[in-house]
């Protein structure tokens, strides 16, 4: 006989909407979707579901209006009807488990439109420095502690090098970046590396600028500064950019097969955790394939991972046979070759084509920060990619570092004798940029990976960096929607936590931490914030006809939320939890 599973019902009541809430969930009531052609039943004789949801509120994502179904049925991991529950009873057969979603709400799986996920693993061993409401440190001493407590329980083996990720000199309270010299009192034999939160310096004690080489006669790289003692050449500590590449092998983990094993095991659970389905590593580095490819042949991929080469290794991979871009094998796929144009804006090294408004270390004046690659180079290797059909993912953070992609993508172009709006180029973060440029993505078809939790996490001080005009320009989420481009957002991590439900908060109410409205005419509604996060995610990943929505046909990755966005009040939105996460129909995440 038929199987029935019900979601346990909330403990506390919902929190009650406002007025336009509830308009919106009247709304939602009467706009049931009978039959329309994407969400007929899929025709197979005899054939019952295997899954059947109902008795919740069914998101499609579909369209650009708020559209829901009563029943959302499901076969050999695939949709085969999302209508009406007099339909989806038709399919009901002895085998089918009929699920009562007991009024939590049941949307698309979310895709994961920028991150990284090998970061995550490796950050598991490492030490956590994230300021609050991210972590706990507040001070250079927190620093010392958190890393001396990683000393401690890591076996001797794993400690020759000690790494922390996370650390944000706006909010500790000395204002500054740790030096050297604050490391090296408590290690001063052991290499130690601390990562920016924003991933794009580091801090490197004595030992560590030793062990990569990095002295007083070494010369600052194209596209990355090294940050001296007042007064000297002698280095202080501070890495940024493309300087950063001297410690690839110095941080290289050096872990067994069992230990890498482990620790993404427990990075796809919580992806998993957080409802995603199909998640981003957007910047492999040397080595780092392999274990991605380990991992997958191991089977521990659970959910979709998106990887994207790093530039570095461009010329070895496109064109030359050595990697199969664009199709997935054992739920991993190589999306494209990941871009690094330039730096961090809470860093003060995306390049921008007017000066930072307050003073930027190793910079005393015209600060505007750095561009990583020349413009012929960036040239050369968009050409290389468009040449041989492989998608870009090119991380620009400021407006002169677009205009150099917009100039290199139109040089390609120009160089092929051919004009098309479906590269599906992506333009990740596109933070600091200015409206003339938004016109240019709608005209050339490039599309903005947006990264709404810098308004919350970096807000007030991006408005002191950037100053009013540029800071509420800041990820224009509603600016690109409105221009009918297909914009993503993301989390970035681990730069910020992997939470799609505060990643959705900070697109529909863009509040700073000091409670300021950052951009009041680039806020969305839930549900463009929802597409955001699923069907335009994977239509710049080029999979929008098997993910991203509930229509007939497309793969059963879903998520059970605690609520539904679209009902709640928006301030509420960051309350809400994933209960379950279900990729292919299968469930692989389920909270306790």
């Amino acid at each position: 006989m038929a199987q029935n599973r019900t979601l346990e019902r909330p403990t506390k009541p919902l929190r009650p909407g406002a007025a336009m809430s509830a308009l919106l969930a009247t709304i939602l009531t009467v706009v049931l979707v009978a039959a329309c052609s994407r969400n007929e039943p899929a025709q197979s004789a005899g054939a019952s579901a295997d899954t059947l949801y109902s008795g919740g509120d069914i998101l499609t994502l579909a369209g650009n209006d708020v559209e829901q179904v009563e029943a959302l049925a499901v076969r050999d991991g695939r949709i085969v009807l999302a209508g009406t529950r007099v339909e989806a009873m038709k399919l009901v057969g002895a085998t089918t488990t009929q699920v009562d979603l007991a009024g939590r709400t049941l949307m698309p799986g979310i895709i994961d439109a920028h991150s990284h996920l090998l970061n995550h693993a490796d950050s598991l061993v490492q030490a956590a420095l994230g300021p609050p409401p991210i972590g706990g440190v507040e001070s250079v001493a927190d620093i010392i502690t958190a890393l001396q407590a990683l000393k401690a329980r890591l076996p001797a083996e794993d400690s020759a090098v000690l790494l922390g990720q996370g650390y944000d000199q706006d909010a500790l309270k000395e204002r500054r970046h740790p030096t050297a010299a604050d490391l090296d009192g408590a290690f001063p034999d052991t290499p130690v590396v601390i990562v920016h939160n924003s991933g794009h310096m580091l801090v490197a004690n004595s030992a560590a600028l030793k062990a990569a080489g990095i002295s007083a006669g070494t010369a600052d790289p194209a596209g990355g500064a090294i940050l001296r003692k007042k007064g000297s050449r002698e280095p202080e500590g501070l890495i940024q950019e493309t300087a950063m590449h001297a410690f690839i092998d110095l941080v290289k983990p050096r872990r067994s097969t069992e230990k890498q094993a482990a620790l993404i095991r427990q990075s796809i659970a919580h992806y998993a955790a957080n409802g995603v389905t199909t998640a981003a590593e957007h910047l492999l580095l040397p080595g780092q394939p392999e274990v991605l490819e380990a991992a997958a042949t191991q089977g521990l991929l659970a959910i979709d991972v998106v990887a994207t080469p790093a530039y570095l290794m461009a010329d070895a991979l496109i064109g030359t046979g050595a990697m199969r871009f664009g199709e997935y094998r054992s739920g991993l796929k190589y999306g494209g070759i990941k871009l690094a144009l330039d730096g961090s804006p809470q860093g003060k090294t995306a390049f921008i084509t007017e000066p930072y408004l307050t003073p930027v270390p190793g910079c005393s004046r015209n600060c505007k920060g750095l561009p990583s690659l020349t413009q012929s180079e960036l040239n050369r290797l968009v050409l290389l990619a468009y040449r041989n059909k492989v998608p870009v993912f090119a991380h620009a953070n400021g407006d002169a570092t677009i205009d150099m992609l917009i100039k290199a993508h139109e040089a390609a172009e120009d160089a092929l004798g051919e004009q098309s709006t479906d590269r599906r180029t992506v333009v990740i973060h596109s933070q600091i940029m200015r409206p003339d440029q938004m016109s240019a993505y709608q005209r050339l078809g490039l599309l903005p990976s947006f990264f709404t939790n810098h308004v919350f996490y970096w807000g007030d001080i991006h408005l002191a960096n950037l100053g009013p005009v540029r800071a509420h320009y800041l990820s224009p989420l509603r600016s690109a929607l409105d221009a009918g481009i297909r914009a993503s957002n993301h989390t970035d991590s681990i730069v910020t936590p992997l939470d799609p439900m505060f990643l959705l908060w900070t697109s529909v109410n863009r509040v700073t931490r000091s409670g300021q409205v950052l951009g009041e005419s680039e806020r969305v509604s839930a549900w463009q914030g929802l597409r955001a996060l699923t069907l335009n995610a994977a239509y710049e990943y080029r999979e929008e006809k098997d993910k991203g929505s509930l229509e007939v046909g497309k793969l059963a990755d879903l998520v059970i939320l605690s609520a539904n966005p679209i009902k709640v009040e928006p301030m509420a939105i960051r309350d809400i939890k994933v209960l379950e996460t279900i990729k292919a129909g299968k469930t692989i995440f389920k909270a306790p």
